[in-house]
């Protein structure tokens, strides 16, 4: 994506959304064009503003997870990044589940959540290292590691080209576009996926891709 990126910020501490405010006006190429306090607002700058980034808290009057929901059901291009402090598994999950193109803690710094915004608003996607290495994890304590090789080559062959791409941070529309093929045929590819690995989201079966590759790549 090239030029200014809107954004809008909505957290019920006006503080650090002055911080976040300034630090990305300062960094420059981005332009705030809205920002509130509860899920209602979210969902009042989601349609008046249509921002190209949407930056959300989890905590905040109403939920933020429950707004992601109700302005994905009714923009489902809108693109969202939780910026938050809660790092516990369930909601990193239930944010990816729900649709959110990135998954960012607070402590990050004024210059990386710039370079994330700009991925995200490139088609990639985000999530924290260190949660995802705890998915990760945890993924391999539920589903361990030794049968990794062989829940991979349950899938077609189309399946595996299409989950290394998402591997590789593309969205749907992306893999869609490298492959040439339908988006929605991409999204049936990996509904199959998810089931065949017994995942919940892409993001655990990227994740199980990477472990693969990583893995098998010699040292």
């Amino acid at each position: 994506m090239t030029g200014t990126i809107r954004i809008a910020i909505v957290d019920d501490h006006p503080l650090f959304r002055e911080g976040v405010t300034r630090s990305l006006s300062e960094i420059g190429g981005f332009e705030m064009v809205g920002e509130g306090a509860t899920a209602q607002d979210a969902e009042r700058l989601a349609a008046t503003m249509r921002p190209d980034i949407l930056l959300l808290d989890i905590s905040m009057p109403g939920g933020g997870l429950s707004a992601v929901a109700s302005i994905l059901a009714n923009y489902p291009a809108q693109k969202i990044v939780m910026l938050t402090v809660s790092e516990a598994n369930a909601d990193v999950t239930k944010a990816l589940n729900a649709g959110v193109n990135g998954y960012v803690l607070k402590g990050v710094g004024s210059r990386g959540l710039a370079d994330i915004l700009r991925n995200v608003a490139a088609g990639e996607s985000y999530l924290s290292p260190t949660l995802s290495a705890r998915l990760l994890s945890d993924l391999q304590s539920q589903q361990p590691t030794d049968g990794l090789a062989e829940r991979l080559r349950q899938l077609t062959d189309r399946q595996t080209e299409i989950l290394r791409l998402v591997a590789e941070g593309l969205s749907n529309k992306e893999v869609a576009l490298r492959l040439e093929l339908q988006e929605k045929t991409v999204k049936h590819h990996m509904t199959g996926v998810l089931s065949k690995l017994n995942v919940r989201n892409r993001t655990e079966a990227a994740l199980m891709m990477r472990e693969w590759r990583d893995r098998d790549r010699p040292s």
